[in-house]
């Protein structure tokens, strides 16, 4: 089973940057998609941003422009840099990926989530 562990969330405020990570571990053959999910307080969990093995990217259209997420393979760890935060980015960020086994197998996990709050 995969298991992913985030960081970099936290307090900024409107206009200021943060940079999430998600390390992936397990015996992952290889990561298929990893990305981020956002639920802000009493709405529904909804896409950020994913990425590919071969590197494309899709982004919800309110953070494109401002969010970029990119990945190391080598690491097994994705990384989302957000710029131009606004109030409306607060929400708790969840990672998520869907990989393949050495057995053939294949699955999916989210982390534990982390917050990120856009606050003056």
């Amino acid at each position: 089973q995969v298991q992913l562990v985030e960081s970099g969330g936290g307090l900024v405020q409107p206009g200021g940057s943060l940079r999430l990570s998600c390390a992936a571990s397990g015996t992952i053959l290889s990561i298929n998609a990893i990305g981020w999910y956002r639920q802000a307080p009493g709405k529904e969990r909804e896409l950020v941003a994913v990425v590919t093995t071969g590197g494309s990217a899709n982004y919800a259209d309110s953070v494109k422009g401002r969010f970029t997420i990119s990945r190391d393979n080598a690491k097994n760890t994705a990384y989302l840099q957000m710029n131009s935060l606004k109030p409306e980015d607060t929400a708790v960020y969840y990672c998520y990926a869907r990989v393949s086994y050495y057995n053939g197998g294949t699955g999916a996990s989210w982390g534990q989530g982390t917050q990120v709050t856009v606050s003056s």
